[in-house]
């Protein structure tokens, strides 16, 4: 048996066997949605920007090839480290080939908006995950927009769309709470004249507005009576190039913060993480549960705050997890999930519906493989409680991850504490977001076994 590393194999097992108390000091990768915005935005102003702790995962890639195919000058040039040489609002190339977004749904609904407010076409493609995902949220504004889609049966990939002569600038009430589709919305209406309004049920991430601001666009935020947020962009700016510093990921950082809380005796620090109050729902979470988790050497780094975390392994409890925080921490319930299942009495998780239509159904995901290692789960349409077993996980399952990243890195993170090795059957998807998690781990003490190749 070998040490798998996920990159090595097209279909890679991969097994998590209980290991003894997990320490030291690790820095992850950087945030992925800061680095997607970074490279767009970086490719909308006249001049070079650089870019320091950019992710270079599989996804964030997809999105510095793509905006190279749409005429900037991207160019790698040192770990982590990247220069755009911008084309200005308002000056995309029209591209010669289709855009690949592998598995990537933030790089794909992003870059609809953006090439929807251009007078260009471009076909969108993706693998065979990201084409099975709706892109209906986005297609349904960016066409009262002037931008025309032609697209497979509910909205899928691949689809072609060709961006609006003259972009419209609009008011768009969101029916769902989610980053991508504001995010859209006020990249096509960057190219338009006028004010273009995104109106949010519930605050979601606002690294785009933080990021739009630096570059010198003027958006402004104001909160309505009924307690909707509304987001206006004044159109046509003239971007400016601006240094981003990449904070860490708070998505990734929470796999090693769980595994730290679960495995007994563990100690670690997490370096420079984003603690940004759209991004730090699971830590509210997590320290709501009894998980000792120490906040440390607070700053601010390209607009962002930031702060080092020391995790101790904790006695965990079960909580109602409040709706309205799900959308700060949409894409750490599966691992929410793995602590719930160490920790005393239920844990509830309701206002998730939007986990039906990530990589997988991460609600379905999540709960078949916690009923493989022994834990009770209960789901809705929008819902799901787990049964915590104070500690005694039985382990011993082999989880179908379904091509989704965080489903793999989840139940590896469980199998580290369980009576018996967890297996997940694919492992080569972790690469997208964090390509070092098993090495990474593995200094902390993790033990993971290959059964690929």
């Amino acid at each position: 048996m070998t040490v798998a590393h996920p990159s090595e194999s097209s279909d890679t097992s991969l097994s998590a066997e209980p290991s003894h108390s997990l320490t030291g000091r690790l820095r992850v990768p950087g945030d992925k949605s800061i680095s997607h915005r970074a490279l767009i935005f970086g490719a909308l102003t006249v001049g070079e920007t650089k870019i320091t702790g950019l992710l270079e995962g599989e996804d964030v890639l997809a999105t510095a090839e793509t905006m190279r195919r749409l005429g900037a000058e991207v160019t790698r040039t040192g770990e982590g480290a990247w220069t755009v040489h911008g084309v200005g609002v308002g000056a995309l190339r029209e591209p010669s080939q289709p855009l690949d977004f592998g598995n990537s749904g933030t790089g794909a609904r992003l870059i609809m908006g953006l090439v929807a407010g251009h007078p260009i076409t471009a076909t969108f493609i993706g693998d065979a995950s990201l084409s099975r995902r709706p892109m209906g949220r986005v297609i349904t504004p960016l066409s009262q927009m002037g931008a025309v889609f032609h697209a497979r049966e509910g909205g899928r990939l691949p689809l072609t769309l060709t961006g609006a002569r003259e972009a419209l600038p609009i008011t768009y009430r969101s029916p769902v709470a989610s980053a991508q589709v504001k995010s859209a919305v006020l990249l096509a209406g960057l190219n338009a004249r006028g004010v273009t309004t995104v109106i949010e049920p519930v605050p979601t991430r606002d690294h785009t507005e933080r990021m739009l601001r630096a570059f010198g666009a003027h958006v402004e935020t104001e909160t309505l009576p009924d307690g909707a947020l509304a987001i206006h962009l004044t159109g046509q700016p003239e971007l400016h190039p601006c240094p981003i510093i990449v904070p860490g990921d708070p998505s990734s950082a929470a796999f090693p913060v769980v595994a730290a809380l679960i495995v007994p005796g563990s100690e670690v620090v997490v370096e420079g993480i984003t603690l940004n109050p759209h991004r730090a729902g699971l830590y509210t979470t997590l320290i709501e549960m009894g998980a000792d988790i120490e906040i440390m050497n607070q700053r601010e780094e390209g607009g962002e705050p930031v702060a080092d975390l020391r995790v101790r392994a904790s006695r965990l409890h079960g909580i109602e997890v409040p709706p309205e925080r799900a959308a700060s921490m949409i894409d750490e319930y599966p691992v929410l999930a793995i602590a719930a299942s160490f920790a005393s009495g239920q844990t509830v998780m309701r206002g998730i519906h939007e986990l039906r239509v990530k990589e997988s159904d991460r609600i379905a995901a999540t709960a078949a493989g916690l009923r493989l290692n022994g834990i009770k789960v209960h789901e809705t349409e929008d819902s799901m409680t787990v049964e915590g077993r104070e500690g005694h996980v039985d382990g011993g399952g082999h989880v179908v991850t379904h091509m989704d990243h965080r489903i793999a890195m989840s139940f590896l993170v469980m199998g580290l504490a369980a009576h018996k090795p967890v297996t997940v059957d694919d492992a080569t998807m972790i690469a997208t977001s964090f390509p070092n998690f098993i090495p990474l781990m593995r200094e902390l003490g993790a033990l993971f076994v290959s059964h690929g190749q």
